[in-house]
């Protein structure tokens, strides 16, 4: 597996699982993803993207997009992109 550093979160509201990322390259619904940090790492694939409450298909960089996420990211967490 492959990994390509797409953005970084830059905040993560934890009653509702959201991290907001600031991108630097497209991202789309159905990739796989790994955030990373120093509290440690979660791979996941992207269902549910939003920008300013509106669901998005993709995105693309200079855009921050909300991504549901399975458990809690940090604000400065590397976003990457995972290919085979």
């Amino acid at each position: 597996m492959e990994k390509k550093p797409i953005g970084k979160v830059i905040h993560f509201f934890n009653k509702i699982s959201v991290a907001v990322v600031e991108l630097s390259a497209e991202l789309r619904n159905g990739d796989r993803i790994s955030v990373e940090g120093p509290a440690g790492v979660l791979e996941q694939a992207v269902e549910s993207m939003q920008i300013e409450k509106t669901p998005v298909e993709k995105a693309g960089s200079g855009q921050s997009v909300g991504l549901k996420v399975d458990s809690r990211v940090k604000e400065g967490d590397v976003v990457y992109l995972l290919t085979e």
